[in-house]
């Protein structure tokens, strides 16, 4: 079964991109795919350069991966641009990255409403500078009747963060008496997060080898498949999100030990 796998991924792989891409559609694409964008910092270093060059790149991969998942069929994209822990890097580094979502959308907005993409986000929107809040809100404003993918960025995102507050909101409804504590269960959690209007991711992708969750989205993956890649994000093409994606076609997923219908 394995040498079979793999003897079809190489044929696969030996034809153009738009024939990849309509042979990987026609088998059960991932409704929801994460990626924790990895590797743009030593990315930089391996070139001499400074590390915000290596942003600067990565944000060329984030078009790239768009246009790919969107082509693909697959309805959410989440890509973990900025955590909560991003904080503590040197200033300089930070104003670079606080400068990126407003270079991206103002460069690539006119292409995602063209190609019917929702812009959303989610993590602590209010503390981020202004010029970045108009950024992104603009952008999420100008795509909001967009019915298609939706491209999701955690910035300023934090898992565990997202988890105290939505304690606080639960706590909060139990004390004055608009819940009881029997209402509450996974679902009513789920509504709780700030992910409550998307699918729980299918499939995880982490660049540059690193192979730990970095505080995202630590309710939302229990059940996702995990894919930890050696390539650095400036460097994870087309071909690589194509080949993330037939891995996980190869995988037979299982619920509790029971395989879901529809799952290869």
């Amino acid at each position: 079964m394995l040498e079979k796998l793999m003897r079809r991924k190489t044929a696969e792989t030996n034809v153009s991109l738009p024939e990849q891409i309509a042979l990987v559609k026609s088998r059960k694409i991932p409704a929801h795919v994460a990626i924790i964008m990895d590797g743009n910092g030593r990315w930089a270093k391996k070139r001499n350069l400074p590390r915000i060059a290596g942003h600067h790149e990565g944000m060329k991969t984030v078009r790239k991966i768009t246009r790919v998942a969107n082509d693909l069929g697959i309805k959410v994209l989440t890509l973990y641009a900025f955590s909560t822990e991003n904080w503590k890097r040197p200033k300089m580094e930070i104003d670079f990255l606080m400068k990126l979502p407003g270079e991206f959308l103002s460069t690539y907005l006119p292409e995602l409403i063209e190609q019917n993409v929702k812009v959303e986000m989610i993590g602590n929107f209010n503390v981020l500078p202004d010029h970045t809040k108009k950024a992104i809100q603009r952008a999420m404003e100008a795509t909001a009747s967009n019915d298609g993918m939706t491209l999701n960025f955690a910035m300023n995102y934090g898992s565990r963060l997202e988890l105290i507050e939505c304690v606080k909101e639960i706590a909060n409804q139990a004390a004055n008496g608009e819940i009881d504590v029997s209402d509450i269960d996974e679902s009513f959690i789920d509504s709780h997060l700030m992910t409550a209007h998307l699918p729980e991711p299918d499939l995880l992708i982490r660049t540059s080898g690193e192979v730990r969750l970095s505080n995202f989205m630590l309710w939302q993956l229990a059940y996702a498949e995990f894919s930890f890649t050696d390539v650095l994000w400036p460097d994870f093409d087309e071909q690589c999100m194509l080949n993330e994606i037939r891995e996980f076609q190869s995988r037979s997923r299982r619920f509790g030990n029971v395989e879901r219908d529809g799952d290869v």
